[in-house]
């Protein structure tokens, strides 16, 4: 199955850890070349910029078509939904943005940790995402 992995930028490093789990286990999926890059310590002017000037950043890099077009490609997609901000199981607008492409394209969508405790946890609801609590095998359509 082909899957695309979403969530803050801020978790490239699992996104990468991620993307090998589902490998070994036969999915397909891909990462943008700059979280790659930013997982292994490369591009660091790139992320000091992001924390300044964050929109700017995406649109020059046209991180959200990019995105988009990932989640277009794929059979699911697994949101990385890591503690961040002091919200527990944290998922951003970014993210959710995403989670509403893949909904409206009809793709499956995996949570890894439980809906956080959001302003927009009823949205997130009735997006219907699988709940697999880390557990990868549960990744199925």
């Amino acid at each position: 199955m082909k899957i695309a992995i979403v969530g803050s930028s801020h978790f490239c490093t699992e996104m990468v850890e991620y993307r090998d789990k589902l490998k070994a286990l036969g999915h397909e999926c891909e990462l943008h070349e700059h979280y790659v890059a930013r997982a292994s310590g490369q591009m660091r002017e790139l992320w000091e910029r992001m924390q300044k000037e964050h929109a700017k950043v995406k649109i020059e890099h046209d991180y959200i078509r990019y995105h988009y077009n990932e989640i277009l490609n794929s059979d699911a997609v697994l949101v990385l939904n890591f503690d961040k901000n002091g919200i527990k199981n944290y998922i951003g607008g970014n993210t959710l943005i995403e989670m509403g492409q893949a909904y409206v394209n009809n793709k499956k969508i995996f949570l890894l940790n439980p809906i956080p405790d959001m302003q927009y946890k009823e949205e997130i609801e009735a997006l219907q995402p699988v709940v697999i609590s880390s557990n990868l095998d549960l990744i199925k359509i």
